[in-house]
């Protein structure tokens, strides 16, 4: 069983649904986390009922969207893996920092201190500058892996780095054998 986190990156909620559903056309047992954001907020692209309905319908679970039912995700649920995809710049800063106020970084926290694999999916438009530290620190952490990235639109959004989302099943391979897929920067 893994958990699959999703956070409010609204504009890569398609390319993370498509890698949702490989994962589970692979028999894998998911189930599903999105922050506080990503479940209550419309936006452009989309609803965000709609959204939940379809992810509750891949997974064919409830989700968890609160700090309380995430809490046992480690200690009681395990998992042998927790995504994040996509994962905001803000929910990355505090899981770097151990700052735990919400259902995702409590989902990874309570999963970290399980040893067992975060793969995150960062979406962010300031990864390059304020985040970039925060990087650092997760990058140098055991049992934390990134999907491969790159700037997205490096004349428009000079500090923005994006996962390639289609990496993201290859990466979740490599780090259920405690590797790294290379090149984190693409």
């Amino acid at each position: 069983m893994i958990g699959y986190a999703l956070c409010g990156s609204f504009c890569t909620f398609s390319k993370s649904l498509e890698q949702l559903k490989l994962l589970k056309e692979r028999g894998l047992d998911i189930i599903p986390i999105m922050s506080e954001n990503a479940i209550s907020t419309d936006t452009r692209f989309g609803s965000a009922a709609a959204f939940a309905e379809n992810v509750m319908e891949l997974c064919g679970r409830e989700i968890i969207h609160t700090i309380k039912d995430a809490e046992p995700l480690g200690p009681q649920i395990e998992l042998s893996a927790l995504i994040i995809s996509p994962c905001t710049g803000n929910t990355l800063a505090k899981i770097a920092n151990g700052i735990t106020d919400t259902t995702v970084t409590m989902a990874a926290k309570a999963h970290l201190r399980s040893d067992r694999p975060l793969i995150i999916a960062l979406a962010s438009n300031d990864a390059l500058s304020a985040n970039l530290r925060n990087i650092g620190t997760l990058l140098s952490r055991k049992q934390v892996y990134f999907v491969p990235m790159e700037q997205d639109d490096p004349e428009k959004k000079p500090h923005s780095l994006v996962c390639d989302f289609s990496l993201l099943g290859e990466t979740f391979d490599m780090a259920t054998k405690g590797k790294q897929l290379r090149k984190i920067f693409i």
